[in-house]
Order: structure tokens, then sequence, then C-alpha cells
């Protein structure tokens, strides 16, 4: 199968990747991340530890792995209605934890706006643009308040 885009063009940017490394234990930095999302504006519509779930269903051997699915929903209201609701698929915006090793996480996010735009699930316009900026914007805050312990 040919992909419609070349993988190798996309930039960090281009997907909206961030990061951040937190040197505390899982468990709380799981909680931190949650605060941190929180108090920008998310809610936690979902949660689960995929390590947990893969340990016991196929004795993956997996170290500390947790999703957040965080949820802005006036952000997710307006993305549904650019997107003719099919930005829906991707829903909710996950946020990832994993341990790199004891006593040091990983943080992870990449934007479903963005995703959703490179993929033609949403439109390549103003509207989105919108979306897209004022998303980041709470990513961003949300990412900051990581800093602040």
């Amino acid at each position: 199968m040919t992909l419609p885009i070349d993988p190798e063009a996309v930039a960090a940017g281009d997907i909206g990747e961030e990061r951040a490394t937190l040197d505390m234990e899982h468990e709380a930095a799981v909680e931190h991340v949650r605060e941190a999302f929180t108090d920008a504006g998310f809610g936690v519509a979902t949660e689960f530890s995929a390590s947990e779930m893969l340990n016991e269903k196929v004795d993956a051997g997996r170290d500390p792995y947790y999703v957040l699915g965080a949820c802005n929903p006036t952000m997710a209201d307006r993305a549904l209605d650019a997107s003719e609701k099919r930005i829906g698929a991707l829903f909710p915006c996950n946020v990832v934890i994993w341990q790199e090793e004891p006593g040091v996480q990983t943080v992870y996010h990449v934007s479903i706006m963005r995703i959703a735009r490179l993929a033609g699930m949403a439109p390549d316009d103003e509207t989105m643009a919108e979306i897209i900026a004022d998303t980041g914007e709470l990513v961003d805050q949300a990412f900051g308040n990581l800093d602040a312990e």
C-alpha cells in the first residue's frame, strides 16, 4: 500500500508533537499530568493502564504506560462541526505517560486536530486553523503546568 503522504516528510510540528520528562514515580506522574491538563481546561473522559492490560492479557512484560483521554468539550464541539463529525473517530485527545526508568517518566501528546487535517478528515481552512491554534494554546498551557510542581 502506498501512503498518500510521505511519513518521513512529516515533522513533529506538523502533528503537534509535545514531549516532556518528569522526574517522579509513575503513579505521581499520572496524577500530575491529570492535574496539569485539568487546570488547562481539559477533562479526562477516559483513562487506563495500557501496560497493566497488556501484561495481563498477553504477558507483555511492559513497564508502566498510562493513557489519559483528555477532552476540552468546547474544542471537541467546534471540531465535530468543522470536520462534518469525522474527527470524532480520533476522540479523545490522548496524553500518554510511560516510564523510561524508575523515577523518570515521559509525557507525550500529538494533536488530533492537526492529524485529522493531514489525513483529510478535517478541512484545511480558516475555521480548522483557528481550532488548531486554540487547542494548541491549551496544550501549551497544560505542558507549561507540568513544570509547576
